[in-house]
């Protein structure tokens, strides 16, 4: 029989391995950004909010605080060298110096909270119980506001009736990140785990949900803005083709191309 700690094991590694895909899902934003030299309208937000996430929680599943969590620091520590790989790229090609001052001035407000918080819990708690409730409740509110985060995004399908801009796989991916980890903390149940994940879960039935139920209409409308595409350039090359025509021109041949008039 296998015991509850393999499985315990097992289900962690999995959610490692996923939990490191999604963090990877930005991936061809930064490569957008990477080609054009611009960050554009690009907003960092996301990404200082992970920083901040992963930071919290990899301070929760040091030893001192809450053993027998090394799965939690692995992954979250992985999540912090991506999350600074990706704060690097936007600060490189950001060219407003106001914005990349700003960028800066959050990571190290990010660091010395983390920092503080550090010192506060392991000079004031002294129980492996109470470290795990100060930070855990900590981890359970930059969790919940992460997972809050797509909330937006299910507005816009809402309104828009169409899941272009709401990625299945994403979707997918974050549902089987929740239910991974909510069933891995509760084998030996731990509430600061199992409550955002728990929720991170609901959220994507819910973009799933919407996802099935707005699928027809978006392919609907990603056909008609097509054909509108496809007609307004008949029309352009159609009005062109008019106006060398009536000009003088051949049609299928460059005025570039056509003889000059013979010097006296």
């Amino acid at each position: 029989m296998v015991s509850p700690d393999a499985v315990r094991t097992a289900l962690g590694v999995c959610g490692n391995v996923i939990s490191f895909f999604l963090f990877l899902s930005p991936v061809p934003t930064f490569i957008q950004i990477w080609k054009k030299k611009s960050v554009g309208q690009f907003s960092p937000v996301p990404y200082l909010a992970t920083l901040m996430n992963c930071l919290v929680w990899t301070l929760y599943g040091l030893p001192m605080v809450h053993p027998n969590s090394m799965l939690v620091i692995t992954i979250n520590g992985i999540g912090i060298v991506i999350e600074l790989v990706y704060i690097i790229i936007f600060l490189i090609y950001t060219h407003e110096k106001k914005k990349r001052l700003q960028v800066l001035g959050v990571v190290l407000a990010e660091v010395i909270f983390v920092a503080l918080l550090t010192v506060l819990v392991l000079t004031t708690a002294h129980t492996y119980t109470l470290r795990s409730t100060i930070v855990g409740s900590v981890c359970l509110v930059f969790n919940i506001m992460m997972y809050a985060s797509p909330l937006t995004v299910m507005k816009l399908v809402i309104k828009t009736k169409s899941v272009e801009y709401m990625p299945f796989t994403l979707s997918l991916a974050s549902f089987a990140n929740g239910v991974i980890w909510t069933s891995y903390a509760s084998i030996h149940f731990d509430p600061f785990i199992v409550v955002p994940n728990g929720l991170g879960t609901l959220s994507a039935v819910l973009q799933l949900v919407l996802y099935a139920a707005f699928y027809k209409s978006t392919q609907r409308q990603i056909a008609e803005r097509k054909a509108q595409i496809g007609l307004s350039e008949i029309v352009v090359n159609g009005g062109s083709l008019s106006n060398k025509a009536t000009s003088g021109g051949d049609a299928t041949t460059p005025v570039s191309q056509t003889t000059p008039p013979h010097k006296k």
